[in-house]
């Protein structure tokens, strides 16, 4: 037997080994195996099992096709684990990620798995228990100290050594005692860490479905159950903000459940909150349908990640729900894939493998022949664009479910409220009062500001001088708490000066509010609310965001402020206003996605309010309140908001009328960087790239971040229709090209950030 063989070193080939005869009932597709390299013992994965090899050397390349060598086959040195990683669809998911996203076979495979899974060695926690044993003998001779923690073990059957000794008050050495009798035994076992294991989870079962989401579960369900899955299309379930699409995914799941299958949920990480889990883990709780959840993601330990993703691999978790990676989860079989938020940009990876999880999650489903659900209250424009076009299932939900009208919004043009003797306030009166108004009627608020820290930008009058860091071209933003002016690009960060380090002057100014700013000025113009602010400076441990949630959701918050991590998969009832502050901030941002993300922010931070018996009121600052994407978003205008940017996107030759591959190049040698990017443009124009045409070139230019942690960069756009084929191209260009010392350049397929 031959076992073609991905090593954890990215050449971008395979390899083939000998199978030694004593491993042949042990190895699959998806091994982790050790085998002999050159001079040293190497790591990697079985992709394929043969018969016969054209007698190749471990050496030989096989990516596209054998090359014969009459050298002699060196045998697998370890199969390492008990069971095999990777399963045979999910690599051959991972040969499509490398051959569409101009990366290379090993770093596809790497992404398959969390790194603490990789390791070689074992990641389990092991602890020592003690088991009582019935069949043995009684013993003889035991002090009474002795039969009361034999009589305390018999009572409990089994339990840790450490709960022993601390229960009882008892020494280590009196339960060895009582082992040498045989009536108990001591062993190491396997300890699962559970993320969950102390949130208590309340049961709930099934909900009713009002008249629009009933048809919509009956449409998934009928794809579920179909036997052609060839022609079952993704599902876009385009619903307004509480129209119950979280209930048809429950539903849903529950289907793919009673047939014997399991499910993917993925949700963007910013709505990967304790109670987004807990909706997940309570209705799985209990009943016929019992079955455990997974959870993947970041803010996991190793430890709960490696054992999260054992018990998915080894079937006892037949639900999984995470960020992006969890679209790689293990499981088998699989009935139905859910992407919530579909069109969140964090399912964008921005390292190699740069995939979409969202893409990606369409053709593991088209090539599992399961089912894929998207669902969004703002879907993305190319999302919807293939819905209009036929590619995917339109599904609509146009109310909010028990009749809960939508929110009132309402937008307030921030330069009426410029006041000549002291400039712009933060907060405009409407908003002033609405707020004194809600916390006096014993009602929530939240509060939402994309921006951290005290002040954007620190700016002598006198001289000129803006604090900006050394490394990237960026002004650094001051923390007022820490006295720090901080880069949020780098981590770069200096103490804030008293003085303008240029012309020593004492009247240096910062401009711009960022979240520290808008708590102190609150916890002033309201002195007995209780207030909270939300934001990655806050927050120093994992607890924190379940704390401050939990604690909002039983009323001991009365103002939540936060930037964009409180604007997703949240739902409490007496949340009744809503305030976006400087609503501006992501629309002037020089990319073609800008009204894009802006006319989504707002629409889902103004989803937060009124979920409740009360009414909900929205209240948008903003300097440019003409805006289509403001006005769109005031209305709840999804569809007109969408022809008006398709048009653009059309004319201009953007997604989705297109497709984008963007080419960055970077040094810190500015001279070197020009001229390797006008080298990669001269192949770029050159005949290999003819027959993909229409092709659009833009570029070589410098990057809108022209420098980010001491790097100079270069950008080339590419439009096409072609995505695959320009793929191949790009790719055979990036492993061509040889860069100067200190060069590199990177090949991003469909970005969604140009910066």
């Amino acid at each position: 037997m031959i076992a073609r063989i991905a090593t954890e070193i990215s050449l971008n080939k395979l390899f083939d080994y000998e199978v030694p005869p004593e491993m042949e009932a042990s190895i699959s597709v998806g091994s982790r195996v050790k085998v002999p390299f050159k001079t040293r013992e190497i790591l990697g994965y079985v992709t394929e099992l043969i018969e016969h090899s054209p007698e190749m050397s471990a050496e030989s390349s096989l990516l596209l096709q054998p090359t014969e060598c009459p050298q002699k086959l060196k045998p697998i040195l370890e199969i390492i684990g008990e069971q095999s990683l990777i399963t045979p669809k999910v690599k051959d998911l991972a040969l499509w990620m490398a051959a569409y996203y101009c990366c290379t076979i090993e770093v596809a495979l790497r992404s398959l798995l969390p790194e603490v899974v990789r390791r070689e060695q074992e990641g389990w926690k092991k602890q020592l228990f003690v088991r009582y044993n019935a069949e043995a003998p009684e013993p003889e001779k035991l002090t009474l100290r002795q039969q009361e923690v034999l009589a305390f073990i018999q009572q409990q059957g089994e339990l840790p050594l450490t709960d022993l000794i601390e229960q009882l008050s008892c020494t280590a050495e009196v339960v060895r005692k009582i082992e040498r009798t045989g009536k108990i035994s001591i062993a190491s076992l396997k300890v699962l860490r559970d993320p969950y294991s102390n949130v208590r989870i309340l049961p709930t079962t099934a909900l009713n479905l009002n008249e629009e989401q009933a048809p919509c579960l009956k449409q998934i369900i009928q794809a579920m159950d179909s036997s052609d899955h060839s022609q079952t299309k993704p599902f876009l379930l385009f619903g307004v903000t509480g129209s119950g699409k979280t209930e048809i995914y429950l539903q849903a799941i529950a289907h793919a459940l009673e047939k014997g299958q399991g499910a993917i949920v993925l949700v963007p990480e910013i709505s990967l909150t304790p109670q987004t889990v807990e909706r997940f883990k309570s209705r799985f709780a209990e009943g016929p349908l019992r079955s455990q959840v997974a959870v993947l993601h970041s803010h996991l330990s190793a430890g709960e990640r490696h054992d999260e993703w054992h018990k998915i691999r080894r079937g006892d978790a037949r639900i999984v729900i995470g960020a992006r990676s969890a679209i790689f989860a293990p499981v088998e079989p699989l009935g139905v894939i859910i992407v919530d938020e579909e069109h969140e940009h964090s399912y964008k990876q921005e390292e190699s493998p740069r995939y979409n999880a969202r893409d990606v999650a369409v053709v593991r489903a088209q090539m599992e022949k399961t089912v894929v659900v998207l669902g969004s209250a703002t879907p993305s424009m190319e999302s919807y664009y293939n819905a209009i076009q036929g590619k995917y299932t339109l599904l609509k939900l146009s109310k909010r479910v028990d009749d809960i009208q939508m929110p009132q919004v309402a937008i307030v043009d921030m330069c009426s409220e410029i006041r000549v003797d002291r400039g712009i306030p933060l907060f405009s009166t409407r908003l002033k009062e609405a707020i004194r108004r809600q916390l006096e009627e014993s009602h929530q608020v939240i509060l939402f500001l994309n921006r951290r820290g005290y002040a954007t930008q620190l700016q002598c009058p006198d001289c000129g001088y803006v604090a900006e860091c050394p490394n990237c071209s960026v002004s650094m933003v001051y923390h007022r708490r820490a006295q720090l002016l901080k880069c949020h690009i780098c981590g770069h960060h200096v103490q804030a000066p008293y003085r303008c380090p240029d012309c020593n002057k004492p009247d240096i100014r910062y401009s711009g509010a960022g979240t520290e700013r808008i708590e102190e000025t609150l916890q002033k113009l309201f002195p007995q609310a209780r207030i909270r602010r939300m934001d990655s400076d806050t927050l120093k441990k994992k607890e924190d965001y379940r704390d401050i949630l939990t604690a909002f959701g039983l009323g001991k918050i009365d103002i939540l402020l936060g930037t964009q991590m409180i604007t997703k998969g949240l739902h409490f009832p007496r949340v009744t206003l809503v305030g976006i502050l400087n609503a501006d901030i992501s629309l002037h941002r020089p990319d073609f996605r800008a009204s894009e993300r802006t006319f989504q922010l707002i629409t889902q931070v103004a989803g937060r309010a009124g979920r409740g018996d009360d009414e909900g009121e929205v209240i948008v600052q903003t300097f440019t309140p003409w805006a289509p994407a403001i006005l769109y978003a005031k209305n709840h205008d999804y569809e007109n908001f969408y022809a008006d940017e398709i048009t653009s996107r059309k004319e201009l030759h953007y997604p989705p009328a297109s497709r984008l591959a963007l080419l960055t190049i970077k040094s810190m040698d500015e001279e070197k960087l020009q001229l390797t990017a006008q080298h990669i443009r001269q192949l770029l124009d050159g005949e290999s790239f003819q027959s993909i045409r229409p092709l659009v070139i833009n570029g070589p230019v410098p990057a809108l971040l022209e420098r980010s942690q001491g790097y100079y960069r270069y950008h080339i756009l590419l439009r096409t229709a072609k995505m695959m084929a320009l793929s191949r191209k790009l790719f055979e260009l990036f492993q061509s090209v040889k860069c100067p010392k200190g060069v590199s350049f990177t090949v991003d397929i469909d970005p969604m950030d140009l910066t």
